[in-house]
């Protein structure tokens, strides 16, 4: 699975040297030897390593010959006679070795990998040869091949979690970037409205079938029993398609940025295809708006050691936020309490809600800097997702801080549409409830979502109306409180416990393991033979490294970057083994993965 840390390292270190390369056209000379390469990596012989190095000095000598030539240039694509020798060559070597080990063409072995049943196919595995060729020899002459290699690179790691969800990602992008083009040259108002309509039914309509279908059926079913009445039988056996609420909303904001005329309908199929399965935010987000990054993936590739440091510092800092607090807090204090709360005292349960609402931060922004480091690395930066939202001060300033990619697009997609504060004080009140709502119903098909999303909007509220309050009596009182001040302090403490209070609802299977959390709360009992240093020492460093000033994670950031290659090298090897000796054997899934 590339959703495993090891596994996904070796795939984007795969997917990092091949688009760098790309970028001088001439080199996709090297792509079908890297393949031979890989292949010897995974499987190394003799017989292997042989081949890959008569097939590195054939492609060397290829290149050079194309150079003393000057048949090809640097930014050229190599011309089609090379081209197809060089596939020829390392495929026959390719072939040779998969039908040998394997007895499968090299293509076909590439798609079993994937868990597709090739076999099955019986003689029609010579139609995926042949495709395989013909698309490679393609690719390899195409005048964008690094955005291509970067899209098939994409579309690999979907397909490695379900090849079989292949067809809907490429189905919607393909959807989305043709009803955004048939908006741009539309001039009939009606029409265009129509059109975006198509887009929303369609979008939602795909969302709310995988996602919400069985959620609506056990409702309705519950319903019915509660009036005496049969429940519905009918369910919808098939697995929720993994980040399909992310790709939704990006490709869905897409269109509706071209109907407000705030974006140019995309010309560049490829570009777009790119944009919604570039593989950094696939699965977890961020949700990165068109605007920020289709202008990325059209230009040209940006060289830039800084960034290259930046985003090896933000993935060691990502995975040790997951491994360190959020997987260990995990394992040995919240998923026990969750299992079972009425065996856990008020303060050890008190501890697994604080640890909770560590948890989910530091597994989620971990993820968020692995994402932004990982497309870094290719060139690409994505805006900030977290900045710090436990020192918020109150529930407005929360959500400026915590998921800054949804709750944006929930604020311009959703709120602003619903009327946002223009109307009656009583309708922005409406509007915060109902946003926040829905955002709990876009985290998760369960009741308790749609409380944490009630809670949160209800808060929303109270503040705006405590906000339109003080401003009548005086209009300073609206103002933040003073840094560190008592107030401040105060301030910061009750958003915290605010948020934690959800955070029960959000955690919680069902509404009866939540009742059991509160009431375990209201108990004050204090033996905690469950806490033990480790875990208090890990909650400290949580909290602890959640408060560090802003200014001194940018020095540490910056120190890095700057420092000697070797020197973060040296850093980076030393946070990797410290990392595996912490990791647990025991698989902790990120925890948006399953939004």
């Amino acid at each position: 699975m590339l959703f495993n840390t090891l596994t996904y390292a070796q795939f984007l270190a795969i997917v990092f040297v091949g688009a760098w390369l790309l970028v001088q056209r001439r080199l996709s000379l090297l792509l079908p030897w890297a393949a031979l390469f890989l292949y010897a990596f995974r499987h190394p012989s003799v017989l292997a390593w042989g081949l890959t190095g008569l097939g590195a000095i054939l492609s060397v000598s290829l290149l050079r010959l194309a150079q003393k030539t000057g048949s090809v240039s640097e930014n050229a694509p190599p011309p089609p006679r090379l081209a197809l020798l060089q596939l020829g060559l390392q495929v026959l070597a390719l072939t040779f070795l998969t039908q040998k080990q394997w007895g499968l063409d090299p293509f076909s072995y590439a798609l079993s990998q994937l868990n597709v049943p090739v076999r099955s196919l019986a003689s029609g595995t010579w139609l995926v040869f042949t495709l395989g060729v013909f698309s490679t020899y393609h690719l390899l002459v195409a005048r964008k091949i690094r955005l291509f290699f970067i899209l098939i690179a994409s579309y690999l790691f979907y397909a490695h979690w379900d090849y079989r969800f292949l067809p809907l990602i490429w189905a919607s992008s393909t959807a989305d970037w043709w009803l955004g083009n048939k908006i741009g040259a539309c001039n009939d108002p009606l029409i265009k409205k129509r059109w975006l309509s198509g887009t929303v039914v369609l979008n939602l309509g795909v969302l709310g079938f995988f996602k919400y279908f069985n959620f609506g059926v056990e409702s309705a079913s519950q319903a019915l029993e509660t009036l005496g009445l049969s429940p519905l039988e009918t369910s919808l056996r098939v697995a929720l398609p993994v980040g399909i609420s992310f790709f939704t909303f990006e490709s869905m904001s897409y269109v509706i940025d071209v109907y407000r005329g705030e974006l140019k309908p995309q010309k560049s199929y490829a570009e777009y295809l790119s944009f919604v399965a570039f593989f950094p935010h696939l699965v977890a987000g961020p949700i990165v708006r068109p605007r920020d990054l289709l202008p990325q993936l059209a230009g040209p590739a940006r060289f830039n050691a800084i960034e290259w440091s930046e985003g090896l510092f933000l993935i060691a800092i990502g995975l040790s936020k997951k491994i360190v607090i959020g997987d260990y807090l995990a394992l040995n204090l919240i998923d026990r309490v969750y299992d079972a709360p009425l065996m856990y005292s008020a303060v050890e349960v008190y501890a697994a809600t604080i640890g909770y609402a560590l948890q989910i931060y530091c597994d989620f922004s971990g993820y968020t800097d692995i994402a932004i480091g990982s497309a870094l690395l290719l060139g690409i930066r994505f805006p900030l997702n977290f900045n710090s939202p436990y020192k918020a001060h109150n529930i407005v300033d929360f959500w400026r801080r915590w998921h800054i990619s949804l709750s944006t697009w929930l604020r311009d997609y959703l709120y602003i549409p619903l009327g946002g504060n223009r109307g009656t004080k009583a309708r922005t009140y409406f509007n915060l409830l109902a946003t926040m709502i829905l955002g709990g119903l876009w985290h998760g098909a369960a009741w308790t979502f749609v409380a944490w999303g009630t809670l949160h909007g209800g808060a929303l509220a109270v503040n705006k109306w405590l906000q339109d309050a003080r401003s009548i009596k005086a209009p300073e009182a609206t103002a933040a409180p003073a840094f560190y001040s008592i107030r401040h302090i105060c301030s910061v403490i009750f958003t915290v416990h605010l948020v934690c209070a959800g955070w029960i609802f959000f955690r919680a299977e069902s509404f009866e393991k939540a009742r059991l959390i509160y009431s375990q709360l209201t108990t004050f009992t204090t033996h905690h033979p469950n806490l033990p240093p480790s875990v208090l020492g890990i909650l400290a460093l949580g909290i602890f490294s959640h408060y560090v000033p802003d200014q001194l994670f940018c020095k540490m950031r910056n120190a890095f970057t700057q420092a000697p290659w070797f020197v973060q090298g040296f850093l980076l090897i030393v946070v990797a083994i410290v990392l595996r000796r912490l990791a647990s054997s025991e698989s902790v899934p990120f925890v948006y993965f399953q939004f």
